[in-house]
């Protein structure tokens, strides 16, 4: 958790700037018009959808009894859909960082935090579009999968935060470590640091909702898998080889 900390105060400085303050900006911005695009092309359908859904999950659980909560069934629809729109956004404008920008953060965190840390660039940019559209696969499975959900309370708050928890770490694990770490190094971290990549997914998820600092988000998540990434990467060279011998001059 310590390591999750660290990663996440030295997000909020790089962010800090000026050559992050662009980034921050016109990845939201090609997001939210494309979504916008998309909502207004589709809200009507949407809505249709998530009622019919809602009105046959209570006609199924209340047996025998005929409730008619339509008018409630259209705005608690039109709500969910609101709610959805607010992450896959921040997931559009994650992802167009990604591939276009992540490589500039990188640069910039580590010629000033980590400048001794040696590249021996095991990703690709071929490995980096795969990788998010695996990402991309991966959560429309799980949206679907959390689509019951939803509807039932308090899980209509936790689900999209725990889905996006791992999409978060998948997209920004790899760009983070990409031009430092070996092909094999990258392998042993994402084993090895799996639950803690998620966590680090599942609170910059829960930030996202923050007021303004929503509006930053694409970037700080950037950063905060950076900084871990990196330090993570540094601490697993700097560990000793299982069955290596240490000259008795470097022992404490």
């Amino acid at each position: 958790m310590n390591g999750i900390g660290r990663a996440l105060m030295l997000a909020f400085t790089s962010a800090l700037h000026p050559r992050m303050l662009w980034m921050m900006i016109w990845p939201l911005l090609v997001a939210l018009g494309l979504w916008a695009g998309v909502a207004f092309l589709f809200w009507a359908q949407a809505v249709a959808w998530l009622v019919g859904l809602m009105n046959q999950w209570v006609l199924s659980s209340s047996l025998l009894v005929s409730w008619d909560l339509s008018d409630a069934a259209v705005f608690i629809a039109k709500i969910l859909i609101l709610i959805s729109l607010f992450p896959l956004i921040q997931l559009t404008a994650l992802l167009i960082l990604g591939i276009f920008s992540m490589s500039k953060m990188v640069e910039h965190v580590a010629e000033r935090h980590y400048p001794q840390l040696e590249r021996r660039r095991g990703g690709s940019f071929a490995g980096s579009l795969w990788n998010g559209l695996v990402a991309l696969c991966g959560l429309v499975l799980l949206f679907l999968a959390s689509l019951p959900l939803l509807i039932v309370p308090p899980l209509w708050a936790v689900a999209p935060v725990a889905v996006l928890g791992w999409v978060n770490q998948r997209v920004l694990r790899y760009d983070a470590v990409a031009e430092h770490a070996s092909a094999e190094e990258m392998r042993t971290l994402f084993r090895t640091r799996r639950s803690a990549f998620y966590l680090l997914g599942v609170i910059l998820a829960l930030l996202a909702y923050v007021p303004i600092l929503g509006f930053f988000a694409p970037v700080l998540f950037g950063l905060a898998f950076i900084h871990f990434g990196l330090a993570d990467l540094r601490e697993m060279r700097a560990a000793p080889i299982a069955g290596e011998v240490v000259p008795p001059a470097l022992l404490p």
